[in-house]
């Protein structure tokens, strides 16, 4: 039987702000890794606990569990809302299928956070992402409002049911990627964070440990392949200026780097997805850890992001030897589903530790807080039922509808309730007091 938990709704933040939630799981546990796991909490009412059909093929018990959300029971949007202290979070969530339900279609649904839409599944999966299930991570800003849980909502698509079997959630610098200039207004949407001279290494897959718990993944099958790579390793020798705030960029990535293989005059070329309708943040990494290279010009190499020659890099000129050395540029104006990121000799030959490549979602306004709050007083006096999938913000994101029975316009500081139509609901309850917040409102009872 699937094992059964009960929705539970926040009522202050915790003290440490990190979650690691089994969706679907019935009791708190100790991975193997040392990670704490809790038992599934936060989310909201109308979903079911299930199981992968298969769970003997995931080798981690959070991976078999799963939460769903029937449309007919959860309504169109369901949520897990977090006790989060204003700041900024990495999330990754673990969507798995497996054919839990037996009907051997995978669903279609879209993720946000932070009232932003920023994944999006569509049947069918690929058939590996299907059978083994699919990490996807991001950055995120969490509500400024420190009395209001920060949601992560699923929203089915016709009549599936969104699926989710793991939600982790850390806090993050609030200068880290640059967070001065974008970190209240964008969220940084992982698609692809490349660790290239080692195999994958984070927490929760193996022992080594990053501060905002990132997992890093090996880079081989974003290589181009017609080009050959060899390895090199800092031979035990220590590395300067790692994991160092604002970033926190661990030290074992640079410990290790990839560079070519045969000619010397041969590039490194990796082919990073995207979308082309976004801007994307790049993370290089690097560290001279060759013990021959002892002073500036003796490895010299161009960078070319999406056939741009956007700068020349010489490491050791930089920051010196066996020391981390980090470099960010913002792509814009793509026009190919694959970007290429090439480093080319001009003197010696290229080297590589790590590649961060982050989609730059904007984040979306929101209902005004005030208005925000009102709703989810008026949810509970009204009692709402959970079919009506009142959850999350009630206007945004604009991909999807407002909440049933609710209109929504821009105001001038957020979006704004509008109207109100639930004369066909069937509601029982009475008008909670927070309805005069809403001050734009056409009421139909």
């Amino acid at each position: 039987p699937a094992p059964h938990a009960t929705p539970t709704t926040p009522s202050s933040p915790a003290a440490n702000h990190s979650y690691n939630i089994d969706c679907g799981g019935a009791a708190d546990f100790t991975s193997a890794f040392g990670r704490r796991w809790l038992a599934d909490r936060f989310f909201s009412a109308g979903g079911n606990a299930g199981m992968v059909a298969e769970p003997h093929r995931f080798p981690q018990p959070q991976e078999r569990t799963l939460r769903f959300f029937p449309p007919a029971s959860a309504g169109k949007s369901s949520c897990y809302s977090l006790p989060l202290a204003p700041g900024r979070y990495y999330l990754r969530v673990f969507s798995v299928y497996d054919n839990y339900d037996s009907k051997l279609r995978s669903p279609s649904f879209d993720v946000s956070a932070a009232a932003t839409l920023v994944l999006s599944f569509r049947s069918p999966w690929p058939e590996t992402a299907a059978r083994y299930g699919a990490y996807s991570d991001l950055i995120f800003p969490a509500s400024s409002d420190a009395e209001a849980a920060t949601d992560v909502c699923f929203y089915s698509l016709s009549t599936d049911a969104p699926v989710v079997a793991s939600i982790e959630v850390a806090p993050v610098h609030p200068l880290a990627y640059d967070g001065a200039t974008t970190g209240a207004d964008v969220v940084l949407v992982n698609y692809g964070r490349l660790t290239c001279g080692n195999g994958l290494f984070g927490p929760g897959f193996t022992n080594d440990s990053d501060a905002f718990s990132r997992v890093w993944q090996a880079g081989t099958d974003f290589r181009n392949n017609d080009l050959t790579y060899d390895a090199i390793t800092a031979g035990g020798r220590k590395i300067f200026g790692s994991n160092q705030p604002p970033n926190y960029f661990p030290t074992k990535m640079y410990r290790s780097a990839v560079t070519t293989g045969g000619d010397a005059s041969k590039e490194i070329e990796y082919l990073m997805p995207v979308d082309t309708r976004m801007s994307y943040m790049v993370w290089l990494h690097f560290a001279e850890i060759d013990a021959g290279v002892r002073a500036p010009g003796q490895r010299v190499f161009d960078v070319m992001l999406a056939g741009r020659n956007v700068t020349r890099i010489d490491i050791f000129k930089q920051v010196g030897g066996f020391t981390a050395f980090k470099w960010t540029y913002i792509v814009e104006n793509l026009t190919s589903s694959t970007m290429s990121v090439r480093l080319v000799p001009v003197v010696g030959r290229p080297i590589l530790c790590g590649l961060e490549n982050y989609a730059m979602v904007p984040l979306e306004t929101r209902t005004v807080p005030h208005q925000a709050a009102a709703m989810k007083a008026l949810k509970d006096s009204l009692k709402i039922p959970a079919r009506m999938g009142w959850n999350g913000d009630p206007c945004a994101p604009r991909t999807w509808d407002a909440w049933e029975g609710v209109t929504c316009h821009p105001g001038n500081k957020g979006l704004v309730i509008t109207q109100l139509d639930l004369a066909s609901q069937g509601l029982k309850g009475f008008i909670a007091d927070e309805i005069s917040y809403l001050t734009d409102l056409e009421l139909e009872l």
